[in-house]
């Protein structure tokens, strides 16, 4: 008998997001192993309507219900979803049987499978992926240290510490849930990692992609992902206008999109730099590494926030895995994944004038360029490849098994 385990999500492809990139890479490798997985969506997802939905292979349930948002009473909106989450994972767990509910963050996921657990005492895997709180902040739904904040982080711990077993994607966060008062032996890093294979090594440029964005000639900085505030892409263009008079030849390419796009535009115009800044729009991800290949140097200067310094981003290990050279922001989520000088340089965070130095010395030491990639590269092949990192959930999913005491399937 193989292990069965019903993923809870938030939500899920179509939609992009480094959570569904995540996602799926989890759910190829635990079908790699020969385990069952079962995919159910909360009402936050919203790509369609359908009860159920078949999307590149891989079958989800999805739950009706509103969405959270609206004018109401605080928290009415929360409860509401959580209660079609539980009555929708009821049917799920009747039909599909799981010997495991691994629920994904956020913890409005978590709280509806622990009241099922109640009832059906199905083992309950917690993975956090970011706190309620931290992430309400980073949205500007809500002030760290405001009521709101302090109710969602007792929520967050609330749950932290009922789970049968905790998974988390970072040590910053695995420290952060330690001090909510979880025992350090319920608790499991699983690493963001890297599909290594699926990445292209020492690629030239496609020149016609070059030739159509005018990036022919040029030395190309840029970034490509979710365009939000705490990426510090406005310093990134602040550092581009106090560069460019020394590097006419200089240009930014933005591929992607989302919250910060209309500003960041203005403010390319009001600098000047409309034929300097390249912006995309969104692209297929599997078109995404056909741009990487036009960037001569990354830039990740997210900002300082307990956010940025608890969680770290998958970005700067897909730099690494294509030998892509980048300059990230010394925040702590990037300081536990890179090594300065060695798989990418680091800078200090929240300020233009020091992403400009760190983006000029880089520039300047293009000769250290070929040994700094192929360290990258072993860095990842050894240490982040989703084989390494998803074989940890075998001894999780068995200690949440014996907690409940439930039979232990073959997990491995």
């Amino acid at each position: 008998m193989s292990l069965r385990i019903l993923h809870v999500l938030d939500h899920s492809t179509p939609l992009h997001s480094g959570y569904t990139f995540r996602t799926l890479s989890i759910l190829a490798e635990q079908r790699r192993l020969g385990w069952q997985t079962f995919h159910l969506t909360s009402p936050k997802h919203t790509a369609g309507l359908a009860s159920e939905e078949e999307i590149d292979g891989w079958h989800f349930f999805r739950t009706p219900g509103a969405a959270v948002g609206g004018a109401r009473l605080p928290g009415m909106a929360e409860f509401d979803l959580m209660r079609d989450l539980e009555r929708r994972l009821q049917t799920v767990v009747e039909q599909v049987r799981p010997n495991i509910l691994h629920v994904h963050s956020p913890v409005l996921n978590a709280l509806p499978a622990l009241w099922l657990r109640r009832r059906l005492n199905v083992p309950v895997v917690y993975e956090m992926r970011a706190s309620w709180e931290d992430a309400a902040v980073d949205h500007g739904t809500t002030q760290e240290g405001s009521l709101r904040y302090r109710l969602s982080r007792a929520v967050e711990s609330f749950a932290l510490r009922r789970a049968d077993q905790v998974t988390t994607i970072c040590e910053g966060l695995r420290s952060d849930i330690a001090v909510r008062g979880v025992a350090d032996d319920k608790i499991t890093v699983i690493p963001n990692a890297v599909d290594v294979a699926s990445f292209r090594f020492g690629v030239a440029p496609d020149h016609g992609l070059q030739q159509r964005l005018g990036l022919q000639g040029a030395t190309v900085l840029g970034f490509a992902g979710s365009f939000y505030h705490y990426e510090g892409l406005h310093l990134l263009i602040e550092a581009v206008r106090r560069m460019r008079p020394r590097h006419p030849q200089l240009r930014v390419l933005l591929v992607g999109g989302g919250p910060q796009d209309a500003a960041l535009k203005a403010q390319v115009a009001q600098a000047g730099l409309e034929g300097c800044v390249v912006f995309t729009g969104r692209v297929p991800h599997a078109e995404v590494q056909r741009y990487y290949e036009l960037i001569d140097l990354l830039a990740y200067p997210r900002l300082p926030s307990r956010l940025t310094d608890l969680v770290t981003p998958l970005k700067p290990l897909e730099a690494m895995a294509q030998g892509r050279i980048f300059v990230a922001s010394d925040v702590g989520g990037h300081r536990e994944l890179i090594g300065h000088g060695q798989t990418g340089f680091l800078c200090p965070a929240g300020n233009a004038v020091a992403l400009e130095v760190a983006l000029e010395d880089a520039l300047a030491r293009r000769s250290e360029w070929p040994a700094m990639r192929a360290q990258a590269r072993r860095f990842v092949e050894q240490e982040r490849t989703w084989g390494n990192s998803v074989a940890r959930y075998a001894g999780v999913y068995q200690r949440a098994l014996q907690a409940r005491g439930q039979p232990v399937p073959a997990v491995g």
